[in-house]
């Protein structure tokens, strides 16, 4: 085996000691027992046929006792390990389960997730998994073979010395096991696109949600189609692999056949001419057939080990695609040689609002206790792996400190983009964030996060119990129930913990049993309750929270929003993101900034947009003759 195959096994192995020492040795000790039994039950089948036939009962009545006392041991210290192994074996899928969560979440940024590379070996992994409710199988199975190749090996070598070329002729099964196993592996790499882009179709024809878009405009059969002519792309490839990797075990196979056919001639030969006994030749059909199901089990055993090796391989990978995200967000966030640019490091004008007197300042490499100047953006561009034009670019912008903002454009102008720049979860490919002058590149953003208070609009439902889906937005209060509370009202969602069956405790969602499913507005006011969690924000973002409420209910939430934004700007000198479509919400602002081909294309507050006549006047009049 190859170095990659035992570097496999050996990790898995010392991840089932760590789960469970007593059962991995144990199954260990049973599986070598077995595995030792079966060349020892036909060395005694020999004595016992020897015997017999030179007419000595004792002897070979207990030759038989033995052979019946190892049959038995064979057949069942194999069954006995499975009981100590499996338990283990889900807790070695559990274990990589969490290395895969570890590996996909290893990264505070999320550049990682936006690669089809990425995607494709995770869509894999999250299949080869299952891998190791097998593979400390194929571990300790390969251990008790080489244990009984090893006794078979010297039976061999007693009898006749060319029956040492048995074992060489199992080397031909063994190549070309290898070799089919690596070519469906390619297999599966190229047809992962197919296979990946087949199950997102089969979710979305499948799901509730997108059922009603899928009837309503007639999209059934071409989705069907769509799920069909993927599956048949990444199936023929599979197929056509595994035929042609079929006929190379085929080969190896018969390659094996010759040489057990010759072994079994060459005894037999040798018996006719009187110069071997009964026992030899019962021994070395006896010891050849072995030998044979251990080529069969050693191919399988081949095959397993290197599919385990494919999933720490492949793991290796996605580790190494976040870190290079991660690198090359370093790189290209901070050229060499970059200087602040002029004025951004100066006192706060006189427009910025005053920390309190006398306060230190903060500790090196920490988010500032309090925002004075507020968030700058300096020749920002942001481009995606494999996009032809940056989704920013060039892009300068100041969010004073303790402002409201609200971003505007069309889709696609980039708003998302900013949020999650400004929130840490991307980086930019050029230019730099800057918080109070301190590029955001130089704080832990982990501590940078514990001060953001966020709602987006593809929040997330989280099927827990009502007060802990709303708790997380503030992690050490989470069973805190007048936070909780305080947080709804906030939100203005108050009234939401009376329609519940069992208040702030009924459990959501329909993974439970007793798990209680809400509207879409019902679940977007708990991630807006979620959001209003922290007390001391210094960024506060709502990225089109609203999308499920009707305008006055946005409206009557932006409001709520204002007194909060109020209330921690006077705190923490926060800055307070929203971004919406609607602009009856967005004139509330003090900041309107309006975004177009991933650039600041006007700035300023609402009646000063109007009375400029430009992009920001054309879309509010296109939206206001709406509702006329």
């Amino acid at each position: 085996m190859s170095r990659g195959l035992l570097s496999a096994a050996w990790s898995l192995w010392r991840t089932s000691l760590r789960q469970d020492r007593r059962k991995a040795v144990t199954a260990l000790v049973l599986v070598v027992a077995g595995a030792a039994a079966w060349p020892l039950v036909a060395i005694m089948l020999r004595v016992l046929f020897e015997a017999a036939n030179a007419g000595r009962p004792v002897a070979a009545s207990l030759a038989g006792v033995a052979v019946a006392v190892l049959l038995i041991a064979g057949l069942t210290l194999g069954h006995f390990a499975h009981i100590a192994y499996f338990e283990l074996s889900e807790l070695d899928v559990l274990h990589l389960h969490q290395e895969l969560m570890d590996a996909t979440n290893g990264s505070a940024g999320m550049a990682h997730f936006e690669q089809p590379e990425f995607a494709d070996k995770v869509r894999i992994l999250e299949e080869d998994v299952e891998q190791l409710r097998v593979g400390l199988q194929a571990v300790l199975t390969g251990v008790g073979l080489a244990v009984s190749m090893t006794l078979t090996t010297a039976v061999l070598a007693s009898l006749h010395p060319l029956l040492l070329l048995l074992p060489l002729v199992a080397v031909p099964p063994l190549l070309a096991g290898r070799r089919a196993e690596r070519m469906v592996d390619r297999s599966r790499e190229a047809s992962a696109e197919s296979t990946r882009r087949a199950l997102g179709l089969f979710r979305l024809a499948t799901h509730a949600a997108s059922g009603k878009e899928l009837r309503v405009f007639g999209l059934e059969q071409e989705a069907r189609r769509r799920h069909g002519a993927f599956w048949q792309d990444a199936t023929r490839r599979l197929w056509r692999t595994q035929a042609v990797a079929s006929l190379v075990r085929m080969l190896g196979q018969l390659a094996f056949a010759g040489g057990y056919i010759a072994a079994v001639l060459l005894i037999l030969r040798d018996a006719v001419a009187g110069r071997r006994g009964v026992g030899d030749v019962i021994l070395v059909i006896t010891i050849a057939a072995q030998v044979n199901q251990q080529v069969a089990a050693a191919v399988g055993v081949l095959q397993d080990l290197q599919r385990l090796r494919s999933v720490y391989q492949r793991l290796d990978e996605v580790h190494e695609l976040v870190r290079a995200g991660e690198r090359a967000d370093r790189d290209e966030a901070r050229p060499a040689g970059s200087a602040d640019p002029p004025g951004l490091t100066d006192p706060p004008g006189p427009t910025d609002p005053p920390g309190p007197a006398g306060s230190p300042a903060p500790p090196a490499g920490s988010p500032p206790e309090r925002l004075r100047d507020g968030i700058r953006l300096v020749g920002v561009e942001l481009r995606y792996p494999g996009g032809e034009q940056p989704v920013l670019a060039n892009l300068d912008l100041h969010l004073p400190a303790g402002a409201t903002v609200a971003i505007v454009g069309d889709n696609g102008a980039g708003k998302t983009t900013l949020v999650k720049l400004v929130c840490g979860l991307l980086r930019p490919t050029a230019g730099r964030v800057l918080v109070d002058g301190v590029d955001l590149a130089d704080l832990p953003l982990p501590g940078w996060r514990a001060r953001i208070a966020a709602g987006f609009q593809d929040f997330v439902r989280l099927e827990l119990p009502a007060r802990r889906t709303i708790g997380v937005g503030d992690l050490p209060r989470l069973d805190d129930e007048p936070a909780v509370r305080a947080a709804l009202e906030r939100a203005g969602a108050g009234d939401l913990v009376g329609q519940l069956e069992a208040g702030l405790d009924t459990q959501l969602g329909r993974e439970y049993a007793d798990g209680a499913e809400l509207s879409g507005g019902q679940w977007q006011k708990l991630a807006l309750g979620r959001a209003f969690m922290r007390d001391d924000p210094l960024l506060v973002v709502l990225d089109e929270p609203a999308a499920a409420l009707d305008a006055e209910a946005e409206h009557a939430m932006f409001e709520r929003y204002r007194l909060q934004a109020a209330r921690v700007a006077a705190a923490t000198g926060a800055v307070s993101v929203f971004v919406s479509h609607r602009f009856s919400t967005v004139q509330l602002a003090d900041l309107i900034v309006v975004l177009a081909d991933g650039r600041v294309a006007e700035l300023g507050g609402h009646a000063d947009l109007i009375a400029a006549d430009g992009l920001y006047a054309e879309m509010f009049e296109l939206q206001a003759r709406a509702y006329r």
